[in-house]
């Protein structure tokens, strides 16, 4: 964990089973209701939303304050709450749930590393049904702008020298061969491509790769620190 150039953003298993019962902490199963209903970590609370936090109306985008407001206060968490997050998904949904807190200007939140993977593998308590009810919280979004980037600012940015646009869909929706019902297919005009699977490792566990393995994989992909990196 130390090599990571953020550790304290990423919860251990030791670590969490160790503060269950922390009051200011709130675990959050970041699967689907019913996913959540067949086995979840001890006082983890569940969505009733789609786990990618979209908006209801308008699903292309995330969730607008209220809604998430709303959201935040059904799952009992409040702007002082320390948020984990876990998925059974290679932490496909609980880094975008990570990432909306963030954007909303909640930084006390991590990812449960190896999510529901590890933490069944290492033969940890669970509990099974819909959970205990929690109290309301009470949150208010405080938006952070500089975590999103929009159609515009990439127009601008894509084809500069200090900046890399970094695909990390499937190969497929890369080279154009799976659309996934869009009008247009393919990738941005320059965009280097790494999967996102290819920063999980493939074992039981499904926790995230080294630090080092990480950046080499990264540079080798031309994603180095001087470089504003763009993500899609």
């Amino acid at each position: 964990m130390t090599d990571y150039a953020r550790p304290e953003l990423l919860a251990e298993s030791d670590w969490l089973q160790a503060h269950l019962s922390d009051p200011n902490l709130r675990v959050v199963d970041c699967e689907s209701f019913d996913s959540y209903r067949r086995g979840h970590l001890p006082g983890a609370v569940g969505l009733h939303v789609n786990p990618y936090i979209k908006d209801r109306a308008n699903p292309i985008h995330v969730m607008p304050p209220d809604q998430f407001a709303d959201l935040m206060g059904e799952l009992g968490i409040s702007n002082d709450t320390l948020v984990v997050c876990y998925d059974g998904n290679n932490s496909l949904t609980a880094t975008r749930f990570w990432w909306c807190l963030l954007y909303y200007g909640h930084t006390n939140a991590k990812v449960l590393n190896g999510g529901w993977y590890k933490w069944i593998h290492e033969s940890r308590p669970f509990e099974l049904g819909q959970g205990k009810p929690v109290p309301r919280g009470s949150f208010q979004p405080r938006l952070d702008e500089s975590c999103l980037c929009t159609l515009d600012y990439l127009k601008e940015r894509y084809d500069k020298s200090d900046a890399v646009v970094l695909d990390v869909r499937s190969i497929d929706e890369y080279t154009g061969e799976n659309d996934r019902g869009n009008k247009r297919a393919g990738h941005i005009p320059g965009a280097v491509h790494l999967e996102w699977l290819n920063f999980i490792t493939s074992d039981a566990r499904r926790v995230f790769k080294p630090a080092d393995e990480l950046r080499l994989m990264l540079a080798q992909a031309g994603v180095t620190p001087e470089k504003e990196v763009l993500i899609h």
